[in-house]
């Protein structure tokens, strides 16, 4: 199954990067951007997208579950691909409003783009193959769609102040949380500089919006709901009735709390 997610999001990704013109990708060039690749890309994302169905048709196709696990795998990259969508909407054109974005839309972007493919779908798998019923477990899906949105707040959060490598969402004009945050706490003039310098390439206009973030203290207002989300979904997993199910979530909490990429 393993091999299974890393196709999902390797297609997802490679593709996400064309539609986003990106330069990096956890550090690294996007491939895309590699010499001879360019926009054969779209094929190669393509190609992988392809092979999940393939790989899911050679290895089980005599199983109970091979139809479930097919509309599984279809159903989270039309979840992702919808969130991709919202995500691309006010990213693109001359006009762009900034005020436009609000935690209702950035956890709505979060949760369709990022927590079903990431989170949800690698443990319904888990649940499929010995003949559970997926319904029987809402409860434990939500709280992977909860953790899927905070991992996604984390990655907007390190992509301002983390490895200075990891670039992308001041100059693509993307509903972050951190712009979410600082549009919620700041004064007029300071919305003002936002507007003027959000979504704008140049590093002079990427380092007014980081200079910004800081004096909004965005780095304490992280702290602080790191703790909280960590403390929710602790309560939420404890009171879960299978307690094999809440050692992984547990584990899965565990790595994300306080990641540093």
């Amino acid at each position: 199954m393993g091999t299974l997610q890393i196709q999902l999001v390797g297609c997802l990704l490679v593709l996400e990067d064309i539609m986003d013109n990106s330069h990096t990708r956890r550090g690294q060039p996007c491939w895309f951007r590699l010499p001879k690749v360019g926009m054969i890309a779209v094929n190669d994302g393509i190609l992988l997208w392809n092979h999940i169905n393939r790989i899911i048709r050679k290895h089980f196709r005599d199983q109970s579950y091979y139809v479930d696990l097919l509309e599984l795998f279809n159903e989270g990259l039309f979840q992702t691909a919808c969130g991709e969508m919202i995500d691309l909407i006010d990213t693109v054109g001359e006009e762009k409003d900034l005020l436009k974005y609000t935690l209702a839309l950035q956890r709505r972007i979060s949760k369709y783009k990022t927590a079903y493919g990431t989170f949800y779908t690698p443990f319904a798998c888990a649940l499929l193959m010995p003949g559970k019923k997926l319904d029987d477990y809402n409860d434990v899906k939500d709280i992977l769609l909860e953790m899927g949105i905070y991992f996604q707040v984390q990655d907007d959060y390190l992509d301002c102040f983390g490895d200075p490598e990891m670039i992308g969402k001041i100059e693509e004009f993307k509903c972050s949380w951190l712009v979410v945050k600082a549009l919620e706490v700041c004064n007029e003039e300071q919305k003002k500089l936002l507007r003027d310098n959000y979504g704008k390439s140049d590093p002079a206009n990427v380092d007014a919006v980081k200079c910004l973030y800081k004096d909004l203290n965005l780095q304490g207002i992280f702290a602080e709901y790191e703790i909280e989300m960590y403390e929710k979904l602790t309560t939420r997993i404890e009171a879960l009735p299978s307690k094999s199910v809440q050692s992984m979530l547990k584990s899965y909490l565990g790595k994300m709390f306080k990641r540093q990429k």
